[in-house]
């Protein structure tokens, strides 16, 4: 077991490679009631917990951003309510990026803020979702708009969940595995260049290795930064045009995918501007490709999406930021790009 510590509102553990119910078990004693939050397709994952301790109450959610409505949150307000949740009590969030938006911010909201573990299941998860204490649900005007600074008290990342997860959804975690590397770690990507999808799954080392090194970017970002000024916003590559893509398909592409176009439409943005050069926007494209991520969205018209980025949460009044990569582990923030120069960049992803 490796243990990264991430500062924050409180500073708390990651821990990686470790057995999730045994640490649970942890965790559990001396609470008296613990809420344990999962997707509905995982409720034949979730095991029968045991404890000396604690009352536990199992919660399942819809699958994916369905969960993050308002309207399901109402309802947890209201099983909180009823099953005597108070400041001392724990929320357990067991799944994807979805799952633990979802549950973090339910106990953040509730009696202003309680305790929560979050046990990532999938890549997404694991790298990003989990660590930080970004918590949120969404609106029909955007992704995560609503939320709230909630740090979990600790992350348990348990590599078993990776075996359940399908090709689509592991490549689709390693977006962001990717954009740690271009934003921070060029180690990321000397380790996933020349390789595909295929060699990385099966290399348990290698994805073990990957894993770690983006938790700890994540770590070193977040406690830098927590509230989120320029130092964290550098964790938004590629998320700007990706969130566009997620509202505009009604969440038909995962949150990886839809990042992974993102980034090469930043990194078109970039080159456009003379920012970046060609040899780094073709390894954007041929690293995608090689992990099975798509790097087009077809068939969709520039005006939806570009309404949806003026709502980005890095957007200041009617002026649209970026974060764009200038070498691999260097950023700087972008002001105010024309929509000339926006809609050239949209046209190299979405022709």
């Amino acid at each position: 077991m490796n243990v990264i510590e991430v500062g924050s509102d409180n500073t708390y553990p990651v821990r990686i490679d470790v057995n999730y119910q045994k640490e649970l078990a942890r965790l559990f004693q001396g609470r008296q009631r613990v809420a344990v939050f999962f997707s509905e397709s995982m409720k034949q994952s979730i095991p029968q917990f045991e404890s000396s301790d604690a009352e536990i109450f199992l919660f399942p959610l819809p699958d994916s951003e369905e969960a993050k409505s308002a309207k399901i949150l109402a309802k947890v307000w209201d099983w909180l309510g009823a099953g005597g949740f108070t400041r001392s009590d724990l929320v357990v969030a067991i799944g994807g990026g979805a799952v633990t938006d979802f549950a973090g911010f339910a106990a953040a909201s509730w009696l202003r803020g309680i305790d929560w573990i979050a046990v990532p299941t999938t890549v997404a998860g694991m790298v990003d979702a989990a660590i930080g204490g970004k918590t949120g649900i969404n609106s029909d005007y955007g992704k995560n708009l609503i939320g709230a600074f909630h740090s979990p008290k600790e992350v348990l990342i348990d590599t078993r969940w990776l075996s359940t997860l399908s090709d689509r959804d592991f490549a689709a975690g390693l977006a962001e595995v990717v954009k740690a590397g271009f934003i921070y770690d060029a180690g990321i990507i000397s380790a996933i260049e020349g390789k595909n999808l295929k060699e990385i799954r099966e290399s348990s080392a290698l994805t073990l290795e990957l894993i770690e090194r983006a938790v700890r970017v994540k770590a070193e970002v977040v406690s830098s930064d927590f509230k989120e000024s320029f130092g964290r916003e550098v964790l938004n590559y590629g998320h700007t045009f990706g969130h566009a893509i997620e509202l505009d398909c009604k969440y038909s592409l995962r949150h990886g995918e839809c990042v992974a176009i993102g980034m090469i439409f930043v990194a078109e943005l970039a080159f456009s501007l003379g920012l970046m050069k060609k040899e780094l926007l073709e390894s954007h494209r041929q690293i995608m490709s090689s992990l099975s991520l798509p790097v087009s969205y077809s068939g969709k018209s520039w005006e939806p999406l570009f309404a949806h980025m003026k709502i980005d949460k890095k957007t200041r009044g009617d002026l649209l930021r970026f974060v764009i990569v200038t070498e691999i582990g260097k950023t700087q923030r972008l002001e105010g790009p024309t929509e000339t120069s926006l809609r050239t960049a949209y046209e190299k992803v979405c022709s």
